[in-house]
């Protein structure tokens, strides 16, 4: 698959001397979704403004389509299409002309009925001649991705995009995003919503005090990462565990009613059947029995949580 973004050793430090990103390396293919994870100040938005073209990058390469951010600077901005999370919208404006006037500056030549289906998309038709001033919050959310859309970029980059939107655009929102995808455009989006980078991406990279930790296809992550967990519904209480059960993994719940089973999604040594053998075996009857998977949130923060464990000690 052809890559349309290509990110080679960038590295950001500010004049205070604070390095932001640290030796970013990232391939993006095109008609991908990939979403951004990381705390508040992690450096997922320095990174995004570099490749847009809004912060200088201290050091590397970024490379949009073939295209470098620095040297072909015009030709790459062409291909990207940026939601910041800061609403910064014409507020005298109408709707339709904003959206208008956002595709004109990027040298494209009229197209009503592009804007007309992205307006009808993002919900915003029956708004088209209403000033922005007039609009809630989410509606100038819509409006902001309406004018990232405008000039048919091949990347989409949302930075935050649901952060303090209500459902019915969340909803809206990712079936754009689906769409867009059908279409064949890159989107890569920060969130804090990891249940919608779960859903939705492709693949997920974590990033964490400027370094990326961690890219990799979002099951192939939970996989590796993840945590299973085996749990039994007993049909009588069990007062205490059987010696022949004594597993640092098992435990029983104060309820004697549950036995729970935790081990790690990628070992392959666990042998569950021989563990219900051997519990049928000394007599412990159970009447139901289900397991879980760590979800991305666990894991994000469990990953989160060995920095903070790194840096104390």
């Amino acid at each position: 698959m052809t890559n349309i973004l290509s990110i080679s050793h960038l590295n950001k430090t500010y004049q205070s001397g604070f390095q932001a990103l640290k030796d970013i390396n990232l391939e993006i293919s095109k008609g991908e979704i990939f979403a951004l994870l990381g705390q508040n100040g992690a450096g997922k938005t320095t990174l995004i403004s570099i490749i847009c073209g809004i912060v200088s990058p201290s050091s590397g390469r970024i490379l949009v389509d073939g295209k470098d951010i620095i040297g072909d600077y015009r030709e790459a901005r062409e291909l990207i299409g940026l939601v910041p999370q800061e609403l910064a919208t014409d507020s005298f404006e109408t709707v339709w002309n904003t959206v208008t006037f956002s595709r004109g500056l990027y040298g494209k030549a009229p197209n009503p009925a592009f804007i007309e289906k992205i307006l009808k998309d993002l919900s915003l038709w029956d708004k088209r001649y209403n000033k922005i001033m007039t609009l809630s919050g989410g509606m100038k959310r819509r409006v902001m991705i309406a004018k990232a859309l405008s000039h048919e970029p091949s990347i989409l980059f949302l930075d935050e995009p649901t952060a303090g939107v209500d459902v019915s655009l969340r909803k809206d929102m990712w079936n754009l995003v689906k769409i867009l995808k059908d279409n064949g455009t890159t989107v890569i989006l920060t969130t804090h919503y990891i249940e919608e980078a779960e859903e939705m991406a492709d693949r997920i990279g974590i990033i964490r005090s400027g370094e990326l930790i961690m890219v990799d296809n979002k099951l192939a992550l939970m996989n590796k990462l993840g945590k299973k967990e085996l749990t039994l519904q007993l049909q009588s209480p069990l007062q205490s565990l059987p010696k022949e059960l004594d597993l640092p993994s098992l435990s029983l719940s104060e309820d004697k009613y549950e036995l729970t089973y935790r081990f790690d999604a990628k070992d392959e040594d666990i042998n569950i059947a021989q563990l219900l053998q051997k519990i049928t075996s000394l007599g412990i009857i159970f009447k139901d029995l289900h397991t879980k998977q760590s979800s991305l949130e666990e894991i994000f923060v469990n990953l989160v949580n060995s920095e903070e464990d790194t840096n104390e000690a």
